[in-house]
């Protein structure tokens, strides 16, 4: 279990390790976006007042001469976005003259290696002069650069439009970018595993949960394999899990009740086979060694022989039973009589009869009963029902047979007017080697004769059932009407 245990938290464990590794991947690439944006729009809002500031410069006075305030600011402020973006800030006039910023505040006019060429830059001032901002990314794959192009204008005295009369590019190496949102990586990885852990902690414990039961299962089982069928396992964890152990449990107590079976059934296989052959020996050793007299040996050999015959009934119960009990003998499903079955077997129980002066009572129409069943078993369940009536009925008693229609099945019912079945008696009376006389006084049947009839009717799909009487005991079983 400890094996299992382990596999079920290393799967978890995975799952939640994939599931944290996607969303960590998910939350850092759109942090990651946002952050550029965030600095690409702040890079733009930073070019949008220099270009503002540019204007007022180009109205104050070219910006080839000498400084104004306005210019002053402009130092500071290109400075600043250096200082604060690492980004250098260029001016470029409609006629091409280009101005670098750089953080030392020096107005200087160079041609920058890193800038657009030509072409690029008119295709960027036909763009710019229709009032387009630009987000470009320029330089090579080595030292790759961002671009942000705004342009700057001019009031116009004879048109509502403002004249484009340049544009403002700051630029900054994506390398410097890229560095805004690094801290964002440490702070994601953090946080997923944080949350690794949490839910391999959560996984732990219910994994650990489910499986202690499915633990106690295992220790109950083993010990169920070395004939303790007292175990049982704590019915808690999910309701998949505690549905398991109330089956299991469930389980334990059928077997339990089995093995009670089992061992019953031993002791009285043994009580049932040792009286006979206790007898059989007794009288057998008697005439052997004299203590018989030679005038009373046809009388104990009598015994002997019913004796014999007693554990030969008693045999051929069993392999009966456990033949039916196996599903060994096949049924012969034919149409036949059900009345008449009964009639011949109450002819062949005639000496019993005459014996007790048992009055015979019939409740059965004039006609034929035809049933679908195997005649040779459902006659063994008349003979073995006829014959406990017969055996427990008194002197002079009445016995009562009736045969009826119930719908789609046949009901034939056995009475007697004998001492009948006390309640506690009633739910056992189908199980083998029972008996009301819990002493099993010899001459009163092995105990196998109602189980055997109740197995019959089983295999036939039809019931036997103790009927509810005022005196005596009433059997009744359900045969297919055949139509």
């Amino acid at each position: 279990m400890r094996s299992m245990f382990a596999r079920l938290l290393s799967v978890f464990m995975a799952v939640i390790l994939v599931c944290v590794g996607v969303l960590f991947s998910l939350v850092y690439v759109n942090l990651r976006d946002n952050s550029v944006d965030a600095r690409i729009a702040a890079l733009k809002t930073q070019a949008r007042d220099v270009a503002y500031l540019a204007s007022r410069l180009q109205n104050d006075m070219p910006l080839s001469l000498g400084r104004s305030s306005t210019e002053d600011y402009m130092y500071w402020k290109t400075g600043r976005i250096f200082d604060e973006y690492n980004a250098y800030t260029v001016i470029v006039e409609r006629s091409g003259r280009s101005y670098s910023y750089y953080n030392e505040a020096t107005l200087m006019d160079e041609s920058l290696s890193q800038m657009p060429g030509k072409d690029e830059m008119n295709e960027y001032l036909s763009r710019a002069a229709r009032g387009e901002e630009i987000t470009v990314r320029t330089g090579s794959d080595k030292n790759p650069l961002f671009t942000v192009i705004v342009p700057w204008k001019r009031a116009s005295q004879f048109s509502q439009q403002d004249t484009v009369m340049g544009l403002v590019m700051i630029q900054t190496a994506a390398q410097t970018i890229h560095a805004s949102y690094k801290g964002l990586l440490i702070q994601v990885a953090l946080a997923a595993l944080f949350v690794f852990v949490l839910a391999g902690l959560a996984a732990f414990f219910l994994t650990r949960q489910n499986t202690r039961p499915l633990t106690y299962m295992a220790r109950a089982a083993g010990k169920m394999a070395k004939g303790d069928f007292s175990a049982r396992a704590p019915e808690e964890g999910s309701s998949e899990i505690q549905e398991l152990a109330s089956s299991f449990n469930l389980m334990a107590e059928q077997l339990s009740s089995l093995e009670e079976s089992r061992r019953d059934f031993v002791a009285n296989v043994s009580h049932e086979l040792r009286s006979p052959i206790t007898s059989i020996q007794g009288f057998a050793q008697g005439m052997l060694d004299g203590t018989i007299p030679e005038e009373e040996r046809d009388k104990y050999l009598s015994v002997v022989v019913d004796e014999t015959r007693r554990l030969s009934k008693l045999i051929n119960s069993l392999l009966s039973l456990s033949r039916m009990e196996n599903d060994q003998a096949a049924l012969n499903i034919t149409r036949f009589d059900v009345a008449e079955t009964l009639r011949r077997v109450l002819i062949s129980r005639m000496t019993p009869i005459e014996e007790k002066n048992i009055d015979v009572c019939f409740d059965m129409e004039d006609r034929p009963f035809p049933v679908l069943a195997d005649q040779d078993q459902i006659q063994q369940v008349l003979i073995n029902l006829i014959d406990n009536a017969l055996k427990f009925s008194h002197e002079g008693g009445k016995l009562y047979l009736k045969v009826r229609e119930d719908g789609k099945a046949t009901c034939v019912s056995v009475r007697d007017t004998g001492s009948g079945i006390l309640p506690q008696d009633a739910p056992h009376i189908f199980e083998r080697f029972y008996k009301a006389d819990k002493a099993h006084t010899t001459g009163k049947g092995t105990g196998l004769g109602l189980a055997i009839c109740k197995r019959i009717m089983e295999r036939h799909g039809q019931e036997i059932r103790l009927m509810p009487t005022d005196a005596g005991a009433e059997f009744m079983i359900t045969l297919e009407t055949a139509r």
